[in-house]
C-alpha cells in the first residue's frame, strides 16, 4: 500500500492532536459553508517561531474584525504551536493555523449566538527559495485587483488570490500585481508589493486595500536599521513600470525579485542591487534570531 506523505503529520483541530489523515471537520462548519474564517501563516526557523507576536497581533486583529471571539490565550496558542513543531523532524517549517466561526447545524448567513470557534493548525517543511529564482528572479503580471474591501483581514474566503492566481499561469507568469480600482498597486496575489526607484524601497501604505504582512514589517526594520531609504506611498502602474526594481514578500518566500513585469525587463532584468542587500541582511536578522540575539 502506497502511503501519502502527509499520514505522518500530525495536526491540532479543537483540543487535539491527531494523524493529518484522521483530521475531519463536520460539513456544516461555517468555514466549510461560508468561507467564515481567518488564518495565519507563521516561519519557523530552528525550531523558533518567528516574529510570533506580531502574527499572534495580526491573528487577533483579523479576528476582531469578523466579530469571532478568540478562543485561545497567548499562552494556549504558544503551547500548541511549539508542541506542533517538536511533533515534526523538520529544523524549518512553516505554521499554518485556521480558526472559523464554528458548526451551525442550520445553514444561515447569520451566525447563531455563542458558536464554538473550530481551531486548526498544521505545519509542513520551509524549503529555501530556489537557486534559479534567486539568480533570475520571477515573471509578473498586472492583474485587475477584484478581492473585496477588507482585504486587511487575513481571511480564509481566497477564491478571487486563487482566480488571480490562476490567470497568471496561463499567461505563463509565476504571479501578479493587482491593481485596485483607484489604479494603484495593491499588493500580490498572497504577498506585499515593493519597488525600488532611484535608490530608495517603496511600498503601499497600510490601509484595507492589503494585508500588514508581517515580513514587510521585517523588511521596512531591516531597511531603517541599515539606513536604506524606505518610504511607503500610493504606487501608481506607471511608477511600477519604470521601477528600477520590484519585489514581492511573504512568510514562507521572504523577498522575491521581479525581473520580468507583463512581458517587459524590470530594470536590467536581473535582481537589482537593493534586493541583493536586504537579501543579505535579512539573512543576518533570521541568524541572530536564531541565536537569541535580536
Amino acid at each position: 500500500m502506497n502511503h501519502s506523505p502527509h499520514t505522518k503529520q500530525t495536526v491540532y483541530l479543537n483540543g487535539e492532536f491527531i494523524p493529518m489523515a484522521d483530521s475531519k471537520i463536520s460539513t456544516q462548519d461555517r468555514g466549510f459553508l461560508f468561507g467564515d474564517g481567518v488564518y495565519e501563516v507563521i516561519p519557523v526557523y530552528n525550531g523558533q517561531l518567528f516574529s510570533f507576536q506580531e502574527h499572534l497581533q495580526r491573528l487577533k486583529n483579523s479576528l476582531n474584525a469578523v466579530s469571532i471571539q478568540n478562543p485561545l490565550s497567548d499562552t494556549q496558542w504558544l503551547d500548541i504551536l511549539n508542541n506542533l513543531i517538536q511533533k515534526h523532524p523538520w529544523k524549518d517549517q512553516y505554521i499554518y493555523l485556521q480558526v472559523t466561526r464554528g458548526i451551525q447545524m442550520q445553514r444561515d448567513h447569520l451566525p447563531a449566538d455563542n458558536l464554538t470557534p473550530t481551531v486548526y493548525a498544521y505545519t509542513n517543511p520551509l524549503k529555501p527559495v530556489p537557486e534559479h529564482i534567486i539568480k533570475h528572479g520571477i515573471r509578473v503580471i498586472t492583474l485587475e485587483d477584484i478581492r473585496w474591501l477588507k482585504c486587511d483581514i487575513k481571511a480564509i474566503t481566497l477564491l478571487p488570490n486563487v482566480m488571480m492566481k490562476l490567470a497568471a499561469k496561463a499567461q505563463q507568469a509565476d504571479d501578479a500585481i493587482l491593481i485596485s480600482r483607484e489604479g494603484y498597486i495593491t499588493e500580490g496575489t498572497a504577498s506585499n508589493a515593493f519597488i525600488v526607484k532611484n535608490g530608495t524601497i517603496i511600498t503601499p501604505p497600510n490601509g484595507q486595500k492589503l494585508l500588514p504582512g508581517i515580513t514587510r514589517l521585517v523588511i521596512e526594520r531591516i531597511a531603517n536599521s541599515h539606513k536604506i531609504p524606505l518610504i511607503e506611498q500610493d504606487i501608481t502602474e506607471q511608477d511600477l513600470a519604470q521601477a528600477d526594481e520590484i519585489w514581492l514578500s511573504s512568510s514562507t518566500k521572504e523577498a522575491l525579485p521581479v525581473t520580468t513585469l507583463n512581458g517587459h525587463a524590470v530594470g536590467t532584468g536581473k535582481p537589482g542591487a537593493i534586493w541583493h542587500k536586504i537579501k543579505t541582511f535579512y539573512q543576518e536578522h533570521k541568524q541572530a534570531f536564531i541565536e537569541g540575539k535580536s
